[in-house]
This record gives structure tokens, sequence and C-alpha cells, in this order.
């Protein structure tokens, strides 16, 4: 497992230097069949994980691969790839973009990989713990140890402002104090580090998006369920791997408890 969560590194640090030279000259954006963007970065940075990721024969989930129709038989045992989690983020450029590489076994992320090609940020999560680091000349450096934070006060990774009815109503139920807000997955990072300790997800997902943030969220002590309060699982090929509703939390009571709000409040799911 060390050896596969070291070689997730390398590939998630490869395709951030593919993607960081596109972000310093100017790019084509391109809107998918579904509306949202997509740049040369994307395609580019898949293609390098899917190369360096190759030779252990385990099947790859890729979010541009899976949207051209190439989908391989997945098995118990696969890799989750999102080569540039937030191109929208990427096309606004301020910096809150990921990649994020999974790997799941028997529906469960068990490893797990995100790293801010921007910033150098990168977090990395296992069953045996997570940590965070900074990549410096093509390097993990600085491995930290990090831990979800129970404590108070309760911080949501969500945004007051620009939020639905229904987030304002479980904000105002669990009495959150304040909200910080973030793109791509790296809101389940902040909760990883205990930099918050509730992010509730009231819109859809696909499973490239969330498996990776999971895996590390869980490595460091956290959880996420959906509202049905079960563990939010990977796989879901018959509905095109779309994600249910889901809270992430840094306790498995929170969660519940946001879950049992969330599902009171779900019915407000249309913004203001």
């Amino acid at each position: 497992m060390t050896d596969l969560l070291e070689l997730m590194l390398d590939a998630s640090i490869a395709a951030a230097r593919v993607i960081n030279d596109v972000y310093s000259r100017p790019f084509e954006v391109i809107e998918k069949s579904d509306g949202s963007p997509v740049t040369q970065a994307d395609a580019a940075a898949e293609a390098v994980i899917l190369r360096m990721l190759a030779p252990t024969g385990i099947p790859v989930l890729a979010e541009e691969s899976a949207a051209a129709g190439r989908i391989p038989v997945l098995g118990d045992r696969f890799f989750v790839v999102d080569p540039l989690d937030g191109t929208k983020e990427f096309v606004k450029r301020n910096g809150e973009f990921t990649v994020n590489i999974a790997l799941v076994d028997h529906g469960a992320p068990t490893l797990g990989v995100v790293l801010a090609p921007a910033t150098g940020e990168c977090f990395a999560g296992s069953k045996a713990g997570a940590f965070a680091c900074r990549i410096v000349d093509g390097r993990a450096e600085e491995r930290v140890a990090i831990h979800v934070d129970c404590g108070a006060p309760m911080r949501v990774v969500a945004s007051r402002s620009h939020g639905h009815r229904a987030l304002a109503s479980l904000i105002d139920a669990l009495k959150v104090e304040s909200d910080v807000s973030v793109g791509s997955s790296l809101k389940f990072c902040l909760l990883a580090r205990g930099d918050a300790q509730l992010y509730p997800r009231f819109t859809p997902t696909s499973e490239w998006d969330t498996a990776a943030g999971q895996a590390v969220l869980e490595g460091a002590g956290g959880v996420v369920i959906t509202l049905d309060e079960q563990p939010l699982r990977y796989g879901k090929a018959a509905n095109g791997f779309i994600n249910p509703f889901f809270v992430a939390a840094s306790s498995p009571d929170l969660a519940r408890k946001a879950a049992m709000q969330m599902r009171d409040v779900a019915d407000l799911q249309l913004p203001d």
C-alpha cells in the first residue's frame, strides 16, 4: 500500500507539472456537453497519470476518459482520477484546483492524494493515517501528520452568502459559528487538517470529485456518509458514477446529526 501511495504522489506531481505549464500561458476553454468547462490541461494531465499508473495493471476510472465513453471493467479494486478538479477555478486563475487520485477497494476509497498545482500544497491519506506536505523540486517534502479537530467553535466548509436555503437552515440548526469557502477537493482537506468540521453537499458530484478527498479525510479520522447515514461508496456505474447528496464531518456523531438535518431540509435545495 505504501508503494502504491508513493506512485500516486509521483503521478500527481507529474500531472501538476503539466497543468502548471498550461496555467502559465493563454489557454482555450471548451464547454463540454454537460456545460462544464474543460481545457487542454485536463486531457494532458490525465494522459500523464494514466501512463504512470498503467504498470500496476489496476483499472482506472478517469473523468475525461469516462466523458469520452472509455470506461474499463473496474472490478473490486480500481483507481479513480480527476486530473483537474476545479476547472472553473483554473479558468478563474484563483489557484483553488487540484489533482485527485484515489484507490478504491470494494467500494471504499482506501488511498488518496489531493495536490494543488498552483501552490504545491498536497494531502495524502490511507487507512494508516493522513499527512500534509509541500511539493519542492518535484518531491513531496515537509510531511506532517494531520488529524481532524472535533472541538468548538464549529466551522462549515461552504458559503453562507452564496449557498442554498437548505444550507442556511442546516447552519442555523447545528449552531455553526463560521464558514470558510474553498474550491475543489480542498474542502475535504480543510476538514482533515482541522480547519473546519463540516462539509454538507446538497448538489451533485461525480465519484472522481470526491474519492481522493474522502480517503484523505477518513485517513485523518473523519467520515463521509450519505443522507441515509451509509458510507459514500464507489463504482456506481449504473447511475453514471454520480454521488447522492452527502455530508463530510470530523466525527461520526456530527455526520449523523448533519445527515438528519439535511434530510429535513433537502426539499429546500433550490437556490434563493
